[in-house]
Order: C-alpha cells, then sequence, then structure tokens
C-alpha cells in the first residue's frame, strides 16, 4: 500500500533552503527590532540561495549540482560575511547545500537515485 506521497526530494537542500528562508524572516525582524535599515543586496542574495536551493530539491532538476553548489557558496560567503550575528545557521545551510551539490555528482548527472 502506497501512501500516495513521492520520495524524489533531496532533503538535504530543502533543509538549506528552508533555513535560508527562515533567517531571511529572522534577519528582517531582529533588523527592524534593531531600529537599523536592512541591507537589501544581503536579503537578494540569501532570497536567490534559498530559491537556487528550493529548485536543487528535485533529483530531476536540469543542472541541478551547479545550481546547488552556486547556492552553497553563495551562503557561505553570507554566512561568512554575517558570522558575528546570524552567519552560522546560514554557513551551515551553505554546507548542506554544498554536501547535496557533491550527492548530486556522485547519483549521477540528474538521474534519481533508485
Amino acid at each position: 500500500m502506497t501512501s500516495g506521497w513521492r520520495n524524489d526530494g533531496d532533503p538535504l537542500a530543502a533543509i538549506a533552503g528552508a533555513i535560508a528562508l527562515i533567517m531571511i524572516v529572522f534577519y528582517v525582524g531582529l533588523i527592524r527590532q534593531q531600529g537599523g535599515q536592512v541591507a537589501a543586496w544581503f536579503l537578494a542574495g540569501l532570497a536567490i540561495a534559498a530559491l537556487l536551493s528550493i529548485y536543487g530539491v528535485a533529483r530531476t532538476a536540469p543542472g541541478r549540482r551547479p545550481v546547488l553548489a552556486v547556492s552553497g557558496l553563495m551562503m557561505v560567503a553570507l554566512g561568512l560575511l554575517g558570522i558575528l550575528s546570524i552567519g552560522i545557521p546560514i554557513l551551515g545551510a551553505g554546507v548542506l547545500a554544498l554536501v547535496a551539490a557533491t550527492r548530486a555528482a556522485g547519483a549521477g548527472a540528474g538521474s534519481p537515485a533508485r
């Protein structure tokens, strides 16, 4: 008996994307609480990295490996820039995306591992 749920997604890429989205919300809330100005370039970079990770969740997505690698590198760079405040979770998300990219390379170019 099947449950109807498909198990074709990559959980590492999904977790990386979810962490990035959560950190966007946390960052905006933190900056507003302090009465400061949100860095638009930081938000844009983190949003792009999150979207790239979410794209990479589908194991059959074309160009999945380079997309996850770019996402991971962006999050690692942004995590290092924000290391004194919100950078550690972003850095961790970047590492997860890079591991997902490495695993995608091992599984073949876009072919699902079954």
